[in-house]
């Protein structure tokens, strides 16, 4: 098993130290055993297509180098490591980045906003994600991510390849699409009501939006049809986003968000 050092403040340790065992074990954490590949955090050695994933990882992912507390939400802690693969799976999935922001705001932001979402969305009855939905996800990500122009993501073999080429692995991968799915499931619970995507609004986003970034990876653009449903959800996410981010700032305002510089020590 990998030894993660993570940098604290001198004072509290004891405090923040039993944070950290609260965000490992899973309790209201986004990235539950993190800390070593699942097959070693089960006693045997971590498999080949986890090694090999792991050495495209950034370092503070692979324990090369200390770890530290970049944020702190509700008593949540968000790592450096965290960070790193947030910004990872945003370069895997492209789908309504924001061109304003660095990658690393963007991840770190969207950080931030889930652990909020996911500590809210404990007091909402949720029925939990099937392997059925998670493979359907992965499927669709399959067929019609823009990155596999050059990759051959249809077959098993090539599709692994080209996840391991990225940092991850596929029960990873299949970890994040869960807990994508779950959020999603939470904001459209929260905020759809009264919202309707129109069939313009999805064919203008697939002729201006889509339809270029298949062309810049020289690969044919699934039809229209075929994606819809994947077009009206960010269609959605990018109508209710307004909601979305006054009922964040309600939730910072209420609790304590707060972003450590990196020359900062957590209290």
């Amino acid at each position: 098993m990998r030894t993660r050092h993570i940098i604290v403040g001198r004072n509290h340790r004891t405090i923040v130290a039993a944070l950290c065992c609260v965000l490992l074990c899973g309790a209201l954490s986004l990235h539950a055993q993190k800390v070593a590949p699942k097959s070693a955090a089960q006693g045997k050695p971590a498999t080949g297509e986890q090694v090999v994933a792991d050495q495209h990882k950034l370092p503070a992912e692979r324990g090369d180098v200390v770890d530290r507390i970049v944020a702190i939400v509700n008593g949540d802690l968000v790592l450096e490591s965290d960070v790193e693969e947030e910004e990872r799976f945003t370069k895997l999935y492209p789908y309504g980045n924001d061109p304003s922001k660095t990658l690393r705001e963007q991840a770190l932001s969207s950080l931030i906003d889930r652990t909020l979402l996911l500590q809210q969305e404990a007091g909402f009855p949720q029925t939990p994600v099937s392997d059925e939905q998670v493979k359907a996800d992965e499927d669709d990500l399959r067929k019609n991510l823009p990155a596999c122009g050059s990759a051959d993501c249809v077959s098993d073999a090539g599709w692994k390849k080209f996840l391991t080429a990225a940092g991850f692995t596929e029960d990873e991968l299949r970890d994040r699409l869960r807990q994508r799915i779950q959020v999603l499931r939470f904001v459209e619970q929260r905020f759809r009501a009264g919202i309707r995507i129109r069939d313009e609004e999805i064919e203008n986003f697939y002729n201006k939006t889509l339809l270029p970034e298949y062309a810049k990876n020289n690969k044919p653009a699934p039809p229209l049809e075929s994606i819809s449903s994947r077009i009206e959800e960010i269609l959605l996410q990018q109508q209710v986003s307004t909601l979305l981010d006054q009922w964040l700032k309600s939730l910072r305002d209420a609790g304590h968000v707060r972003v450590l510089n990196p020359t900062e020590e957590a209290p």
